[in-house]
């Protein structure tokens, strides 16, 4: 019996446990750490700290340490890293993976919070230097906050939901950053703008062929627009329009072209023409040598002035031609080809001689411009 009980005592061992620095003791008959852990209830993990190792033999009075292993995520200036750490706190969970964050660091939890088994997600920001380009000026800061808003909101550098900050206000903050605040303006203007005629031909039976003649002026019109303006730091960037309208419109010009067919005129009998060279010089009123006839000079003369300018030699390409605006047919009918095949070869009086026989067998009627006589 005695012996037995000796047995039962030398198999039985009384251990001292901590396990997150809480002491407590058991009495156990098994051989190892993990039989008495296993007594205790206690399961760890692969980031648990066990002092000795679970498989370490035990004696009487010797003492278990039980450290749980504790996920820290760690944000540090936006960066972000995974770390395990058996530390109870975070500013021991720092010192012990060795992460700077001086006294001067902002740390999103206290150092002195406890670190549970359920881990912790932990920011640090660090002192930065940084600058600001804003108004013509550059400013410089030191600060710990995490956000280039943040940043300008305690540099005290105040700007609007239209000004243009660079980088975004909720980029983060890196050190030596440079930051650009632009101040952004708009403004409307409205200004008039003068908008063309156009001009509009009609065809009119009762003008005579290649007979123009204007039935409307022309008027421009006037169109109102307005803009937004938008400064960039007073430098003019984009201008958009907003409304146009038109204030006046255009009166559009009208111009009457004859289609009516020229009379063809009778060809005349020939004449005797005394030749050139006995000829007296031509005066206005009076016939003279070969052929020429300056009667009614004046008056052809501001016929000629309606018709063509006063442009004796003038060839449009209209079919038109010379200063009394002969067609070929009526030229040649008259005997212009006594002078020229065309009237604009031919000199203002022999236009004219020529117009005065026309002018003998019809009158005005074959000239648009019979009223200027």
């Amino acid at each position: 019996m005695a012996a037995g009980s000796f047995g039962v005592a030398h198999l039985d061992k009384s251990v001292a446990l901590s396990v997150d620095g809480n002491a407590s003791s058991l009495h156990v008959f098994g051989s190892t750490v993990g039989d008495a852990l296993e007594k205790k209830g206690i399961t760890v993990g692969e980031h648990d700290q066990v002092t000795p190792s679970v498989g370490s033999p035990i004696s009487d009075g010797d003492t278990i340490s039980v450290r749980y292993g504790r996920k820290l995520t760690v944000t540090v200036d936006g960066v972000t890293k995974e770390y395990w750490t058996t530390a109870t706190t975070v500013d021991a969970a720092l010192r012990d993976l060795d992460i700077r964050a001086g006294s001067n660091a902002k740390l999103s939890a206290s150092r002195s919070q406890a670190l549970g088994r359920e881990g912790l997600a932990l920011t640090v920001t660090t002192p930065k230097s940084f600058s600001v380009v804003v108004d013509k000026k550059t400013l410089a800061f030191t600060t710990n906050v995490g956000t280039v808003g943040e940043a300008l909101a305690e540099a005290g550098v105040k700007y609007d939901r239209n000004d243009r900050v660079t980088p975004a206000a909720n980029a983060p903050l890196t050190r030596g950053l440079a930051i650009a605040v632009q101040r952004v303006t708009t403004g409307l203007t409205t200004s008039t703008q003068r908008i063309a005629f156009a001009t509009v031909t009609k065809k009119d039976a009762t003008l005579l062929e290649g007979t123009r003649k204007v039935v409307t002026e022309g008027k421009a019109g006037v169109r109102r627009t307005t803009v937004r303006n938008t400064m960039l730091d007073g430098k003019l960037v984009t201008v958009r329009p907003l409304t146009i309208r038109v204030v006046t419109a255009p009166v559009s010009r009208v111009v009457a072209v004859g289609t009516k067919a020229r009379p063809v005129a009778p060809k005349p009998a020939p004449r005797a023409t005394a030749p050139r060279a006995s000829a007296p010089a031509p005066s206005a009123g009076n016939t003279s040598g070969a052929g020429i006839n300056l009667s009614n000079a004046a008056m052809w003369d501001r016929i000629a002035q309606c018709e063509s300018g006063g442009n004796w030699s003038i060839n449009t390409g209209n079919g038109y031609y010379g200063g009394l605006q002969f067609d070929i047919r009526t030229w040649l009918g008259a005997g212009g080809g006594d002078f020229a095949s065309r009237a604009d070869l031919a000199s203002r009086a022999e236009q004219i001689t020529v117009a005065n026989r026309v002018y003998a067998d019809r009158g005005l009627q074959p000239w648009g411009c019979g009223h200027a006589a």
